[in-house]
Formats: C-alpha cells, structure tokens, sequence
C-alpha cells in the first residue's frame, strides 16, 4: 500500500518570477504585478525551504535557468509527480510558457539522489489542446488510489481517465466554481487530501449530486472532512499539503495567508492530527495565483541505496 505523505519536496527556485498572463486569462487568484516580484519571490522561498528544513523536511532545491524564461517554474507540481514505482509522470500544460517548465536538468538532479525506473509522458495532449496539470488538476489519495479532479479548461476527463488507467487510480470527478460562479482551474486550491482527513470547500461544488458522491468517495475512505468556506478558500486554505520529516512526524503545510484565514475551530481539527507549518509567501500568491501547496511537488520515488 502506498504511503500518503513523504519526507521528500522538490522545490524550484526562481530567477525570473513574474506575474504570467497566459495563465491569467483562467486563475482567478493571480491579482497583482509586483515590479520587484522576483526579488520579493526569491526572500519568500528560501524562507519557506528554511523552514522546512529546520523541521527535518528533506527538501531538494534546484535553480531554474533564465532561458528560456519560465515566470512560474516556482511551482513544479504541476508539470511533474513522482510515485513510489520509480515512475515519472509529465503532464501537459495550459499556458505555452508553462511547458518549457520541463526542463532536463530538473530530473538530472533528482537522479542523483532517487530511482526512476520509467516515465509515463502525458505531455504530448498539448497538441490537442487539452490538459491535466498535475498534482493541481488532481488531488491524489495515494493510499486508496482516488485521483479527485475539478474539471476545467485545465483539468481534461480525458487525460484525467489516462492517468487514473496508467497509474491505477480511480477518478473522482466534479465541477467546482468559486463564489463569483467562475470555474476553479485547479484541483487543489478547494481541497487537500492528507492520511487521516481532507480540507475541501465543500460550497465550491455546486452540484449537490456531484458534492454528495465527493463526500461518499471521502467518507469511505474513513477519513474526517475539515470543510473550509469560500472566502477562506480564497486566501488558499485549500492549499495545503501534508508530509512527514525524516524522523515520521507528520505536519500540514500552508501559507500564513491560509493559516490566518482559518478559524480557531478548524486549526485544533487540523492539530489534532498534526502540527500546522505556515510560511509568508503573499507575493508568490498575489502575482503567481498559487500558493505553497504549488510550490511542492512531493517525491514518492525510490531512495538510491
């Protein structure tokens, strides 16, 4: 069985972090243009590594290149997700400049430390203009193999239906919309699924048929639901992500963003599980739209011996 959390994060850190229009047109929560974006980015980042590190999380950082320029290589979990097979999955991209993210010496590096026995390369729907972005179009239940999916103009069924039939996941399938009645692009800014309960924005599934079967695929999991409001959902409560340090102690990760925008109520939900981490990273949220859920792309793959 699968464990659900690992004490491996990839994290990419930025050169050039920008504000992206091409993926403005369809993430509602990008915001603002900071003309010092990169520099204030960069300080936000390894703040956020430092802190992961010091509470013996075994992070693995490494530099994006200038060229070609990637405004949003800061969060690599979109283009990339790591299993506990040795496999490798890429994932293709909605925004053009998105899809330059996949860059080789990201995975030169890993190699160093982690065994990848193949690689299941999803990317080439980009020529039908269709997506599935990662672990931001999918919310994955490693243990029980439920792949939970918003779907957007981000998030094919398609695509969704190749990965579940490759990786041996069953889909959970729903539309979510925020507040405004516009489409979530992705997955895992209304829910965060962890070992033992799942964070979700109930409200933001319309369908009541639709929210029902979600709770019902949840629920027979045995896990508790934290549900989270809309308006919390938009300071990225959602976006959250659970690990494990090196010694097997659990915590949730988030932003102090999100951290703040939960009730006194649902942190002692979430503590009775496990302690919070929280980290600044308002200008990485405000300019590139995702938050630290984003910034971690969770390696599941082999330890090299």
């Amino acid at each position: 069985m699968s464990a659900q959390t690992t004490s491996h994060l990839l994290m990419i850190r930025p050169v050039q972090f920008a504000f992206n229009t091409q993926t403005a047109v369809n993430n509602a929560f990008q915001s603002t243009q900071d003309t010092n974006a990169q520099e204030l980015a960069l300080t936000e980042f390894d703040n956020f590594v430092t802190l992961l590190r010091q509470n013996g999380i075994d992070v693995t950082v490494v530099n994006d290149t200038p060229e070609p320029h990637t405004p949003d290589s800061i969060f690599p979990n979109n283009w990339i997700s790591f299993h506990d097979d040795g496999s490798v999955v890429l994932y293709p991209m909605y925004a053009v400049n998105r899809r330059q993210e996949r860059k080789p010496h990201v995975l030169e590096q890993l190699q160093k430390q982690f065994v990848i026995h193949h690689r299941v390369d999803l990317s080439p729907y980009e020529n039908k203009d269709i997506f599935l972005e990662g672990t931001g179009s999918m919310v994955l239940d490693r243990e029980n193999k439920i792949a939970y999916a918003c779907l957007s103009q981000r998030t094919d069924a398609n695509v969704l239906k190749e990965f579940c039939a490759k990786l041996g996941y069953t889909s959970q399938a729903f539309t979510a919309t925020d507040a405004n009645g516009y489409p979530i692009y992705h997955t895992n800014v209304m829910m965060c699924v962890a070992d033992q309960y799942v964070v979700i924005c109930l409200d933001s599934i319309p369908d009541a048929t639709e929210r029902k079967a979600t709770v019902e695929a949840i629920s027979k999991t045995g896990k508790t639901i934290i549900d989270i409001t809309l308006d919390q959902m938009n300071h990225f409560a959602g976006n959250m992500l659970q690990v494990n340090n090196e010694a097997g102690k659990k915590f949730l990760i988030m932003s102090s963003q999100a951290f703040r925008a939960l009730s006194a109520e649902q942190v002692s939900a979430i503590e009775t599980f496990n302690p919070i981490i929280h980290s600044n990273l308002d200008t990485i949220e405000r300019n590139g739209g995702g938050s630290a859920r984003c910034m971690m792309a969770e390696v599941f793959l082999p330890v090299k011996a």
